[in-house]
Order: C-alpha cells, then structure tokens, then sequence
C-alpha cells in the first residue's frame, strides 16, 4: 500500500470512532469559500478548510465538499463553476481519486439534492457563512465534541504527512537561503520578501502565513510583518520567521543572523546551541511543559553567560526575569495548520489542560507521544514593554540591554517528529544540510 492509501484509512478510521462517539451518522465536510472585503466585492485570499484537506490534497477548490458515512466510500463533490469570468482551479489526476466516489457539480445546491434526507443525520464540519450553504438541514454545525475528537488525535502525523511536511520544510529552507543571500547584499525587508518569494515560485498568498522579515531593532517585534521598503543605512541584524507548503501542509521555520563578528553573532550561536541541547530532551512520555521550562533554564543561563541579568539560571528563572526576554512559547503542532490545534486537549473528550498563568502563551501542554510533530522555537529579545515590569531591578544590567536593543533580539525554530527513544527527525536542519 502507498503512504496516501495508509493515510485515508487513517483518516477513515479517525472518522468512524468519532462519529460513533458523538452520535453522528455521517459528516460533511465542507471546504470553505472566500469572504468579500466590507463594503466591497473583493474577497480575501482563499484558505481552505483543515479538515477537508486532511482527506485529500485539494487546496484551492473552494465550495467543494467530502461526505463520509462509515462502512462507505467517501464522496468528493469537487465545486468547478461555469464562469467565463474566473480559471478554474486545475485538479490533476492523482492517487486520491483511487480512494473516493468523486462527483463534479457546478451549483452547491446540488450537493445538497444529492445527499437529499442524509442531511438530516449529518454533523456539518465548515464555514457556513453563505447561502445555501446556511440553510442546508444538517443535524448539527461544528459539534464540538466531534470536533476535539478528530483534533485530539490527529496530533499523531501519518507517514505521507510527514512526507509532505518534510518536502514543504525543503522548500521553506531554500527559500530561508535566497532570503538570507539577500540580506548579506543589503536588500530591504520588501526585497527580502520578495527574494524569498521568488526561490520557491511562490505568490504571497500561498505561504502559510505572514512571513516575518525583521532587520534590527525590528526583530524584537515578534510577529513583525510591516517590510520597510528601503533599506536601512545600517542593517545590523536579520530574523526572518517564514515557512511554505506543500499538498496542505506547512513549514515553519526561523533563523537570526548578522553581517558583524562579535556580541550579536556570539548570542545568535549562544541561543541556537541551548535550542540544539534541549533537542536532546524529546521523547515520548516527557510532558511538552516541562520542556518549556527546560529552554527556560537555558536561556537564562544565556542572560547570566552575557551579563544581562545577574544569579544563576535558577534564580534567573524564579524571578520571572526570563518571561521579559524570552516571552512567548516554547513552540506548538504544525501539520495541516501552522499553528496545528489540539495543544491543550487532554483526551478526545474535549477535556483540556489549563492555561499556565506562568506560561499563558504556550499553545502545547500534552505529554510528548511518537508521531507527533511539533516547533522548538526559543528566543532572546529587548521587549520594552515587558521589561517595564522589572524597571528597579538591580539584578538587570540595563547598559547591556541597551547593547543588544538596537539588533533586536534572536529566535531559531525547527520542526520535529518525534520518534521511539528520542530517535527524532529534525525536518527543518535535515532540509538545511540537504542543501549543502
């Protein structure tokens, strides 16, 4: 059997014991339409459903939908309109029509007469902010329980996910090299982007998600997506947090560097080699959280090896003086989404771990299983405003803060599959050395 004939019968499975577990006779998943801007009749770019391209690899057919009824062939209505004003999305053939009753319709209505009473005893998973599709009978609209129960378990990455992600991460990274050449030759943020854009053949709307093209003080900004069109007199620093996909599935990755030898370059290697150290910490059974800390502990053993922050790493941490430097999560799922759901499930109930009031940010609190795909993505800023909180310290050494404040601050990010006994794959650096 092929990975993708592995893949559906997952898929298939996950779908029977959910819908057993909450009641449902079949589902509908639908894959979305565009939104027109207010006041307007331009839609926003297209994204298309997580939950129908888990099924097949179809991203850019909007107003399609996957029916599924257990003990039965799953069946595709691909959506492809007669409008001479817009081209149609090319569907070519593929493994997945193998594997489904495929259906062509040209009015969504029809989608509903083909399914006629079913409907009354479908959960309806999708966006139904649009006639007909809101007034379509279902038995149920984004049941939550089923819901958690399909998000809770596909945290477990197929082998043809990981194959995707894994070429969506070699795309990204070529990507990453063209950016960073272009930095060293003194682009601008636009002209980065643009750069990046151009290594992989990609429109802006096909990334994953807004890239983050960062040079200087601008890197302290952590979701910074301005892009300043000139170029700085002096472009001392350079973080790009920016990924791709592949077949609906996404890479995310993040490198700092700079053009200057010395302090900067010294704490871009200081940080990337404690994210490497922790990458020794993964395997199953260790509890996601504790990791966090973990990176935690090594960071502020960076603060301490720099002279930022006076004490040992524990005292560092205790006094909450990591938070302001090091703000956000430690990382999260990524697979059909970037930031993939399913983080805080506890069981495919719907019962979910509490937000941390240390940690608010972190978007996974589930133990470590193999199979699971997830970022390690650590970081070291000058956030103003954070370090408001800490103004009276003494233990902070505010001269060398403001050393590092005009650089910005310092992030690298991998994606990893989690393997038996800590045997994990580095999608992200195995892409990168790939490259050469």
């Amino acid at each position: 059997m092929s990975s993708y004939s592995d893949h559906i019968a997952t898929v298939q499975a996950r779908f029977d014991a959910a819908l057993e577990a909450t009641g449902f006779d079949s589902v509908l998943v639908y894959a979305g339409q565009p939104r027109v801007a207010f006041l307007d009749d331009n839609p926003a770019p297209y994204k298309v459903n997580p939950l129908f391209k888990y099924w097949l690899p179809v991203t850019q057919s909007p107003k399609s939908a996957v029916f599924y009824q257990p003990g039965q062939k799953p069946v595709v209505f691909l959506f492809q309109a007669r409008d001479f004003w817009h081209a149609q999305a090319e569907i070519p053939t593929e493994e997945w029509q193998q594997h489904v009753e495929l259906i062509v319709v040209d009015d969504v209505d029809k989608i509903a007469k083909h399914l006629g009473d079913k409907l009354h005893t479908t959960a309806f998973i999708g966006e139904d902010f649009a006639e007909p599709v809101a007034s379509w009978p279902v038995q149920s609209r984004n049941p939550q329980p089923l819901l958690d129960h399909l998000h809770y378990h596909r945290a477990i990455k197929t082998t043809w996910e990981i194959e995707n992600l894994r070429y969506a991460n070699e795309l990204a990274t070529k990507a990453h090299n063209a950016a960073r050449d272009a930095f060293f030759a003194g682009a601008s943020e636009l002209e980065i982007h643009h750069a990046y854009l151009a290594a992989i053949n990609f429109r802006e709307c096909e990334v994953p998600y807004n890239s983050i093209v960062a040079l200087n003080e601008h890197g302290a900004i952590l979701h910074y997506d301005i892009y300043d069109h000139k170029a700085p007199a002096e472009a001392r620093s350079f973080l790009i947090d920016a990924g791709a996909t592949y077949r609906g599935y996404c890479a995310d990755i993040t490198r700092t560097y700079t053009k200057q030898k010395g302090f900067f370059a010294d704490l871009i290697e200081a940080v990337d080699a404690a994210q490497q150290d922790l990458l020794r910490e993964i395997k199953p059974g260790v509890e996601y959280y504790q990791l966090h800390v973990s990176q935690h502990l090594k960071i502020a053993q960076v603060l301490s090896d720099f002279g930022f922050v006076k004490g040992t790493a524990e005292e560092i941490y205790d006094k909450g003086y990591t938070s302001a430097f090091f703000p956000h999560g430690l990382g999260h799922f990524i697979g059909l989404q970037v930031h993939d759901v399913g983080g805080h499930l506890r069981n495919d109930r719907g019962d979910s771990y509490p937000r941390d009031e240390r940690h608010p940010f972190l978007r996974l609190l589930r133990p470590i299983e193999e199979g699971q795909v997830f970022t390690i993505e650590p970081g070291l800023y000058v956030v103003d405003q954070l370090l408001e909180d800490h103004a009276d310290s003494r233990d902070i050494n505010w001269d060398r803060v403001a050393e590092l404040r005009p650089y910005g601050g310092v992030r690298i990010e991998d994606s990893i599959v989690v393997g038996a006994n800590g045997n994990n794959e580095n999608l992200t650096r195995d892409a990168f050395a790939k490259l050469g």
